[in-house]
């Protein structure tokens, strides 16, 4: 296993935590009823994106996450609400493409329910990953890539203090086309003075 991993992240409500194979019912439940707000972020699908999001589906998902995790290249998070009803996923939160040595560096992706879309809760769990990853995990380098029409996604790395680095044309193909992207960065040492990136967004959300 690679350092850091695996590993469970809280903070206030906001769980993060590896998937776990009796995840699927609940992955495909939210998956499918956010297909109109997922798609068109999303990698373009080969099949109907009703069976790529099937319980049996998750299956693969698993499987291929848990693979990427045994190597070293990605620490896979299921993002999780926790009340006293019990723990709900709602999203989920991955830092891939990690190379370690010289680079030590990862990009993160995520996704998340639109039910709970602008409470806080990716700005939440972006930063507990990202200090995860500069701590426990090694790294020293952590990107994010999203597209210009994306505001949403795009203001969660803005708060945080993530730089813009790049602008990146016909970089990935989302929902049918090769599609640009804005390449924004963050370092161990932009937010080893902060105390940390949670601790940053603490005091952003205080002062709002």
């Amino acid at each position: 296993m690679q350092p850091g991993w695996p590993a469970v992240l809280s903070d206030g409500a906001v769980l993060l935590r590896p998937y776990r194979r009796g995840d699927a019912r609940a992955w495909s439940e939210v998956r499918r009823a956010n297909e109109a707000w997922l798609a068109r972020w999303e990698p373009t699908p080969y099949g109907s994106w009703y069976e790529l999001n099937s319980p049996a589906a998750f299956r693969s998902v698993y499987s291929d996450l848990r693979r990427a995790a045994r190597q070293g290249s990605a620490m896979p998070f299921a993002v999780c609400l926790v009340s006293d009803a019990g723990e709900r996923l709602v999203g989920q939160l991955t830092l891939g493409n990690i190379v370690r040595r010289a680079f030590c560096s990862g990009y993160a992706g995520y996704w998340v329910d639109s039910r709970v879309a602008g409470s806080g809760v990716i700005p939440t769990a972006l930063a507990l990953a990202v200090d995860h990853a500069f701590a426990a995990g090694g790294l020293h380098r952590i990107e994010v890539n999203i597209r210009p029409e994306n505001q949403p996604s795009r203001r969660v790395v803005e708060k945080l203090g993530f730089r813009q680095e790049a602008y990146h044309e016909r970089y990935l193909h989302i929902d049918g086309e090769w599609r640009d992207h804005i390449g924004y960065a963050l370092t161990a040492e932009d937010v080893c003075a902060d105390g940390g990136l949670l601790a940053r967004w603490h005091r952003l959300r205080a002062t709002a």
